[in-house]
Protein backbone atom coordinates (compact mmCIF):
# COMPACT_ATOMS: atom_id res chain seq x y z
CA UNK A 1 0.00 0.00 0.00
CA UNK A 2 1.52 2.92 -0.82
CA UNK A 3 2.22 5.96 1.80
CA UNK A 4 -1.30 8.12 -0.24
CA UNK A 5 -3.34 5.22 0.16
CA UNK A 6 -2.53 5.15 3.68
CA UNK A 7 -3.63 8.44 4.05
CA UNK A 8 -6.58 8.25 2.21
CA UNK A 9 -7.43 5.47 4.79
CA UNK A 10 -6.91 7.72 7.81
CA UNK A 11 -9.92 8.58 9.91
CA UNK A 12 -10.65 12.60 10.59
CA UNK A 13 -8.67 12.66 14.11
CA UNK A 14 -5.67 10.23 12.90
CA UNK A 15 -5.80 12.43 9.47
CA UNK A 16 -5.38 15.97 12.13
CA UNK A 17 -2.15 14.37 13.86
CA UNK A 18 -0.56 13.11 10.25
CA UNK A 19 -1.28 16.73 9.17
CA UNK A 20 0.27 18.23 12.43
CA UNK A 21 3.74 15.67 12.21
CA UNK A 22 3.94 16.71 8.11
CA UNK A 23 3.95 20.28 8.80
CA UNK A 24 6.07 20.18 11.94
CA UNK A 25 8.75 18.11 10.01
CA UNK A 26 8.43 20.65 6.97
CA UNK A 27 7.76 24.02 8.81
CA UNK A 28 5.51 24.99 6.16
CA UNK A 29 3.01 23.50 3.49
CA UNK A 30 0.88 24.30 0.93
CA UNK A 31 -2.57 23.43 1.56
CA UNK A 32 -3.51 21.96 -1.96
CA UNK A 33 -0.07 20.03 -1.07
CA UNK A 34 -2.11 18.64 1.89
CA UNK A 35 -5.21 17.71 0.11
CA UNK A 36 -3.75 15.85 -2.75
CA UNK A 37 -1.51 14.17 0.39
CA UNK A 38 -4.20 12.84 1.81
CA UNK A 39 -6.29 11.97 -1.02
CA UNK A 40 -9.19 14.48 0.23
CA UNK A 41 -10.82 17.91 -1.51
CA UNK A 42 -8.89 21.40 -0.49
CA UNK A 43 -12.26 22.19 1.25
CA UNK A 44 -12.02 19.32 3.84
CA UNK A 45 -8.23 20.09 3.73
CA UNK A 46 -9.25 23.45 5.10
CA UNK A 47 -11.68 22.05 8.00
CA UNK A 48 -8.91 20.42 8.83
CA UNK A 49 -7.02 22.89 9.32
CA UNK A 50 -9.56 25.49 11.13
CA UNK A 51 -9.80 22.89 13.87
CA UNK A 52 -6.42 22.58 14.02
CA UNK A 53 -5.49 26.57 14.10
CA UNK A 54 -8.28 26.48 16.87
CA UNK A 55 -6.71 24.42 18.67
CA UNK A 56 -3.41 26.54 18.15
CA UNK A 57 -1.56 24.11 16.75
CA UNK A 58 -1.33 25.28 13.06
CA UNK A 59 -1.52 28.92 11.68
CA UNK A 60 -3.29 29.57 8.02
CA UNK A 61 -2.34 32.27 5.77
CA UNK A 62 -2.95 32.48 2.01
CA UNK A 63 -2.42 29.09 0.67
CA UNK A 64 -0.30 27.57 3.00
CA UNK A 65 -0.33 26.16 6.76
CA UNK A 66 2.45 27.22 8.88
CA UNK A 67 3.76 25.34 12.91
CA UNK A 68 6.46 27.70 13.11
CA UNK A 69 6.09 30.22 15.87
CA UNK A 70 6.84 33.77 15.95
CA UNK A 71 9.65 34.92 18.43
CA UNK A 72 7.01 37.06 20.29
CA UNK A 73 4.20 34.15 20.09
CA UNK A 74 4.32 31.32 22.05
CA UNK A 75 3.52 28.10 20.08
CA UNK A 76 0.92 25.56 21.60
CA UNK A 77 1.56 22.94 23.49
CA UNK A 78 1.76 19.92 20.54
CA UNK A 79 4.17 21.80 18.96
CA UNK A 80 6.50 22.44 21.66
CA UNK A 81 6.08 18.74 22.93
CA UNK A 82 7.44 17.38 19.80
CA UNK A 83 11.09 20.00 19.91
CA UNK A 84 14.25 19.42 21.32
CA UNK A 85 12.58 16.21 22.74
CA UNK A 86 16.44 14.56 23.51
CA UNK A 87 17.52 18.17 25.08
CA UNK A 88 14.48 18.52 27.62
CA UNK A 89 14.39 14.40 28.63
CA UNK A 90 18.70 15.35 29.60
CA UNK A 91 17.98 18.48 31.56
CA UNK A 92 14.42 16.34 32.76
CA UNK A 93 17.12 13.42 34.58
CA UNK A 94 19.40 16.58 35.49
CA UNK A 95 16.73 18.11 37.54
CA UNK A 96 15.34 14.97 38.72
CA UNK A 97 18.77 14.39 40.57
CA UNK A 98 17.71 17.60 42.82
CA UNK A 99 14.53 15.83 43.91
CA UNK A 100 14.49 14.30 47.71
CA UNK A 101 11.47 11.66 48.46
CA UNK A 102 9.18 13.35 50.56
CA UNK A 103 9.52 16.84 49.15
CA UNK A 104 6.52 19.02 47.97
CA UNK A 105 7.52 20.06 44.31
CA UNK A 106 5.46 22.78 42.14
CA UNK A 107 5.92 22.06 38.58
CA UNK A 108 4.90 24.27 35.69
CA UNK A 109 3.14 24.15 32.58
CA UNK A 110 6.10 23.74 30.35
CA UNK A 111 6.84 20.62 28.45
CA UNK A 112 10.32 19.82 30.03
CA UNK A 113 8.17 19.99 33.15
CA UNK A 114 6.04 17.16 31.91
CA UNK A 115 9.28 15.11 30.51
CA UNK A 116 10.23 15.52 34.45
CA UNK A 117 6.69 14.31 35.67
CA UNK A 118 7.31 11.07 34.22
CA UNK A 119 10.17 10.18 36.59
CA UNK A 120 9.26 11.25 39.71
CA UNK A 121 6.85 8.20 40.57
CA UNK A 122 10.51 6.54 41.38
CA UNK A 123 11.38 9.83 44.11
CA UNK A 124 8.11 8.77 45.88
CA UNK A 125 6.44 9.68 48.09
CA UNK A 126 5.97 13.15 46.79
CA UNK A 127 3.66 15.91 46.52
CA UNK A 128 3.42 18.00 43.39
CA UNK A 129 1.47 20.80 42.85
CA UNK A 130 1.13 21.98 39.34
CA UNK A 131 -1.16 24.40 37.25
CA UNK A 132 -0.97 21.80 34.35
CA UNK A 133 -3.61 19.32 33.01
CA UNK A 134 -0.79 17.23 31.38
CA UNK A 135 1.28 16.73 34.56
CA UNK A 136 -1.81 16.32 36.35
CA UNK A 137 -3.36 13.39 33.85
CA UNK A 138 0.54 12.00 33.53
CA UNK A 139 0.27 11.63 37.57
CA UNK A 140 -3.07 11.18 38.31
CA UNK A 141 -2.70 6.80 38.81
CA UNK A 142 0.63 6.88 40.65
CA UNK A 143 0.49 5.37 43.94
CA UNK A 144 2.45 7.74 46.35
CA UNK A 145 2.60 10.96 44.68
CA UNK A 146 -0.25 13.43 45.81
CA UNK A 147 -1.18 15.82 43.18
CA UNK A 148 -2.38 19.49 44.38
CA UNK A 149 -4.18 21.55 41.01
CA UNK A 150 -3.76 24.90 41.45
CA UNK A 151 -7.45 25.25 39.48
CA UNK A 152 -7.86 28.71 37.64
CA UNK A 153 -8.80 29.80 34.11
CA UNK A 154 -8.22 26.69 31.56
CA UNK A 155 -6.49 27.84 28.50
CA UNK A 156 -6.54 25.08 25.73
CA UNK A 157 -3.30 26.71 24.10
CA UNK A 158 -0.93 25.61 27.28
CA UNK A 159 -3.44 22.87 28.49
CA UNK A 160 -3.08 24.60 32.17
CA UNK A 161 -4.75 26.63 34.21
CA UNK A 162 -3.98 30.47 34.92
CA UNK A 163 -5.64 33.33 36.25
CA UNK A 164 -6.68 35.10 39.70
CA UNK A 165 -8.03 32.03 41.19
CA UNK A 166 -4.34 30.52 40.18
CA UNK A 167 -2.56 32.55 41.96
CA UNK A 168 -4.78 32.63 45.27
CA UNK A 169 -4.16 28.80 45.08
CA UNK A 170 -0.29 29.28 45.02
CA UNK A 171 0.04 32.14 47.65
CA UNK A 172 -1.67 30.09 50.01
CA UNK A 173 0.93 26.85 49.66
CA UNK A 174 4.45 26.44 50.28
CA UNK A 175 6.61 23.69 48.46
CA UNK A 176 10.55 22.55 48.65
CA UNK A 177 11.51 23.34 45.16
CA UNK A 178 10.19 24.76 41.97
CA UNK A 179 11.36 23.52 38.08
CA UNK A 180 10.96 26.68 36.08
CA UNK A 181 11.12 26.66 32.24
CA UNK A 182 11.49 29.94 30.43
CA UNK A 183 10.78 30.59 26.70
CA UNK A 184 13.68 33.08 25.86
CA UNK A 185 16.86 34.32 28.14
CA UNK A 186 17.63 38.08 27.05
CA UNK A 187 20.40 39.73 28.99
CA UNK A 188 20.66 36.79 31.50
CA UNK A 189 16.99 37.74 32.63
CA UNK A 190 14.27 35.14 31.68
CA UNK A 191 11.06 36.60 29.65
CA UNK A 192 7.93 35.11 28.52
CA UNK A 193 5.57 36.01 25.41
CA UNK A 194 2.42 36.17 28.11
CA UNK A 195 1.60 37.84 31.25
CA UNK A 196 -0.24 35.67 32.53
CA UNK A 197 2.06 33.30 32.79
CA UNK A 198 4.37 35.61 34.31
CA UNK A 199 2.64 35.91 36.94
CA UNK A 200 1.62 32.45 37.90
CA UNK A 201 5.50 31.64 37.46
CA UNK A 202 6.29 34.39 39.56
CA UNK A 203 3.80 33.08 42.48
CA UNK A 204 5.17 29.82 42.03
CA UNK A 205 8.40 30.99 42.58
CA UNK A 206 7.15 32.61 45.37
CA UNK A 207 5.74 29.87 47.17
CA UNK A 208 8.81 27.84 47.10
CA UNK A 209 11.77 27.57 49.03
CA UNK A 210 13.99 26.14 46.25
CA UNK A 211 14.02 27.42 42.79
CA UNK A 212 15.43 25.65 39.94
CA UNK A 213 15.25 26.98 36.25
CA UNK A 214 15.86 24.51 33.57
CA UNK A 215 16.38 25.63 30.02
CA UNK A 216 17.79 24.16 26.78
CA UNK A 217 20.44 26.22 24.43
CA UNK A 218 17.45 27.31 22.17
CA UNK A 219 16.77 29.83 24.86
CA UNK A 220 19.24 32.42 24.60
CA UNK A 221 19.00 33.27 21.36
CA UNK A 222 14.84 33.64 21.28
CA UNK A 223 12.74 36.80 22.37
CA UNK A 224 9.97 37.51 24.69
CA UNK A 225 7.83 40.33 26.40
CA UNK A 226 7.79 39.91 29.82
CA UNK A 227 10.39 40.06 32.10
CA UNK A 228 9.99 37.24 34.72
CA UNK A 229 13.06 37.36 36.78
CA UNK A 230 16.85 37.23 36.37
CA UNK A 231 18.91 33.84 36.42
CA UNK A 232 20.78 35.01 39.54
CA UNK A 233 17.53 34.25 41.28
CA UNK A 234 17.97 30.75 40.90
CA UNK A 235 19.58 28.49 42.87
CA UNK A 236 20.48 26.70 39.93
CA UNK A 237 20.16 26.59 36.63
CA UNK A 238 20.37 23.39 34.36
CA UNK A 239 21.50 24.19 30.38
CA UNK A 240 21.91 21.41 28.12
CA UNK A 241 25.20 20.03 26.62
CA UNK A 242 24.62 21.99 23.26
CA UNK A 243 24.55 25.38 25.22
CA UNK A 244 27.30 27.71 24.14
CA UNK A 245 30.20 27.62 26.68
CA UNK A 246 30.66 31.14 26.77
CA UNK A 247 26.75 31.67 28.76
CA UNK A 248 28.24 28.89 30.90
CA UNK A 249 31.41 30.87 31.72
CA UNK A 250 29.43 33.88 32.13
CA UNK A 251 26.31 32.48 34.25
CA UNK A 252 29.17 31.00 36.69
CA UNK A 253 31.47 33.94 36.54
CA UNK A 254 27.89 35.66 37.91
CA UNK A 255 27.77 33.31 40.65
CA UNK A 256 25.17 30.74 39.16
CA UNK A 257 25.44 27.41 39.95
CA UNK A 258 24.79 26.01 36.31
CA UNK A 259 24.06 22.27 36.11
CA UNK A 260 25.47 20.92 32.07
CA UNK A 261 23.00 18.14 31.68
CA UNK A 262 24.65 15.34 30.14
CA UNK A 263 22.97 14.25 26.50
CA UNK A 264 20.87 10.74 26.39
CA UNK A 265 22.53 7.83 25.84
CA UNK A 266 22.87 6.50 22.29
CA UNK A 267 21.07 3.08 21.86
Amino acid sequence: MTSAQRSENLNQSERHDAITELVLRAGSMRIEELADRFGVSVMTIHRDLDTLAAKGILRKSRGSVTAVATSLVEASIEYRTRQHQPEKQAIAHAAFELVEPGQAVILDDSTTGLALADLLPQRRPLTVITNSQRVLTTLNDQEGIALISTGGQYYQWCDAYMGAVTISALQALRADVFFMSTPAIIGDVCFHQHHETVQVKRAMFEAAQKRVLYADHTKFDQRALHAMAPLSDFDTVIVDAATNQEHIDRLRDAGNDVVVAKPPRRH
